[in-house]
């Protein structure tokens, strides 16, 4: 959004629209084409990604995010999700992006960071989410490669150990009584999506995104919430993102989903519906099997069926929280549960992330496994 991953796709570069409610819903008009965004570099081609560098920012594409989500157990078996996700946009284009010797303020900025932090308690029925935002100047937000570090204020993912190496994190946020202290470590390859880590999101040259995940996390460490703190282990899942207006002017927004398999596999499959219709306009995924080898799911291989909607009594919006999922290639077909409806995430913009659950079967039989879920533009 995911990335889109879509896990992501760059709710730095959201316009809020005003909803009957009063509050902003998420659209994707920053993610569209602007004045601006010929002056930015745009994906157009596949690249070489370059390690560790490419785990840090990358100032000359509009927006940017590293996209955490994971779902998590204490010793008896009970559920938290939780979500931590950091923004970069930039304000102006690259050519007029100062250095640090050349501002006269260490206050002066051209780069917005901001930050989403979540916690599901499923037990608890209970969901809550949280945002900040700064400048990316004078200490109060930023990100770097080397080692590596993404924060806003006092939230932050950052490497752990000697070698600064983005695959191995502690994750830090707290706030109204929710906290999480998680150290992830990855346990795959890095899964470049679409061709070679170009992910394509329409036919049209350059609306794009560089697009690669961590897609297996192992996870360890404490949930805090108003009813007590709670030491878990689990699964992770990351999704680094960077692009410059990567979305058709018809589009309305997406659902993307994230699938961790108890067996080892991982899917990753994204769909950007139309404004008028609300039909899918464009779709592809990511299929990863046990050892980290992937291939690419094209959107006549999947077909995604809701089965069961929520509405919000909060904001009004309906949301599906039960799908089918079915992908013949695979032999796949799963049921896609939410672990509680309400995973709405009301924060200045409005849009549903949310830890799920799924069963059913493949072709190499029985089929089960955790996710996460996201959508925009409901």
């Amino acid at each position: 959004m995911a990335a889109l991953g879509l896990a992501a796709l760059g709710w730095a570069a959201f316009r809020p629209a005003e909803g009957d409610d009063g509050q902003a819903r998420a659209t994707v008009a920053g993610l569209q084409r602007d004045a601006m965004s010929d002056r930015f570099a745009r994906a157009l081609q596949p690249r070489a990604f370059d390690f560790p560098r490419d785990h840090g920012p990358h100032d000359e594409y509009q927006t940017e995010w590293w996209y955490y989500t994971g779902n998590l157990f204490d010793a008896s078996g009970r559920h938290f999700g939780y979500q931590l996700t950091f923004f970069r946009r930039a304000l102006v284009p690259p050519d007029e992006q100062a250095t640090l010797a050349d501002r006269e303020s260490a206050f002066a900025f051209d780069q917005v960071y901001f930050v989403h932090f979540a916690v599901t308690d499923s037990a608890a029925n209970d969901h809550v989410a949280f945002e900040k935002y700064s400048r990316g100047a004078a200490g109060l937000a930023g990100a770097q490669a080397v080692p590596f570090r993404v924060f806003v204020e006092d939230w932050s993912a950052a490497a752990v150990g000697d070698d600064g190496d983005a695959g191995h994190v502690r994750l830090t946020a707290a706030q109204g009584g929710y906290a999480i202290d998680l150290t992830l470590r990855n346990t795959k390859p890095p899964v470049f999506h679409g061709d070679r880590g170009l992910s394509q999101k329409s036919p049209n040259p350059g609306n794009a995104s560089y697009y690669y995940s961590m897609t297996r996390m192992a996870t360890e460490g404490k949930v805090q919430t108003p009813q007590g703190t709670f030491t878990v282990v689990g699964n992770s899942w990351l999704d680094r993102e960077w692009s410059t207006s990567a979305l058709d002017d018809d589009t309305e927004g997406w659902d993307w989903f994230s699938l961790q398999f108890t067996d080892g596999r991982e899917v990753m499959f994204f769909k950007l519906r139309q404004k008028q219709t609300g039909k899918t306009t464009f779709a592809k995924g990511t299929y990863v099997d046990a050892n980290g080898r992937t291939e690419l799911i094209r959107q006549d291989e999947v077909t995604i069926t809701v089965l069961d909607r929520w509405t919000s009594p909060h904001t009004g919006a309906t949301y599906p929280v039960r799908w089918r999922l079915t992908s013949p290639r695979y032999g796949l077909d799963i049921e896609i549960t939410a672990r509680i409806p309400d995973q709405e995430m009301r924060l200045t913009q409005r849009y549903w992330e949310g830890a799920v659950t799924f069963k059913g079967i493949s072709a190499a039989g029985p089929a089960a496994g955790l996710g996460y879920v996201e959508m925009t533009g409901y």
